[in-house]
């Protein structure tokens, strides 16, 4: 029972995915206006979804939930940082789209890069807490829960966003 509901919530998280075609031009503006407001939104859902989800797979005693709940609010409070860098760099894509040249594309690539490595370093650190808060298995469901879920994240946003146009010289 308790995989059928995280299932289910995890579909509802994920929604309808699939590839988009770049935007005509003249729908630039609302592109960046809907990206933006596809992100909040995408934000605001996924907080109360994952949380409901992570209580159920996790299935805490009481103690457990005492120990591991204060070490994942900080977390998520830091995560919530990220994912701030994440919308701005969304929103920066969105409006260099139409005019992107190769130094913006590797300064956007760089910076989906450092954003990257600076959410796994986190989610790294988290994972040792709740480990030494309560051990290495319950800390290792949780990083799959984390990690599947942040996947079905990740796959949502990307699937909105249109891949980046080919250049001039590109064969």
């Amino acid at each position: 029972m308790r995989r059928t509901i995280s299932v289910v919530l995890a579909l509802s998280l994920a929604g309808s995915l699939g590839a988009q075609a770049p935007p005509p031009a003249d729908q630039r503006q609302d592109t960046t206006l809907n990206l933006s407001a596809y992100a909040e939104l995408l934000r605001s859902d996924v907080r109360t979804l994952k949380v409901a989800i992570i209580t159920e797979v996790m299935g805490f005693t009481e103690a457990e939930d005492r120990a591991f709940w204060p070490v994942y609010r900080e977390y998520d409070l830091d995560m919530s940082r990220l994912t701030d860098e994440r919308m701005r760099l969304i929103r920066d894509y969105a409006a260099e789209y139409g005019t992107l040249t190769d130094p913006g594309a590797a300064s956007l690539a760089s910076r989906a890069l450092d954003l990257e490595t600076r959410r796994n370093a986190l989610t790294a650190s988290c994972y040792e807490r709740v480990k030494t808060a309560l051990s290495p298995r319950t800390a290792l469901r949780f990083l799959q829960v984390e990690h599947q879920l942040q996947l079905l994240i990740d796959l949502q946003i990307a699937a909105a966003l249109p891949v980046a146009p080919a250049g001039k010289d590109a064969r």
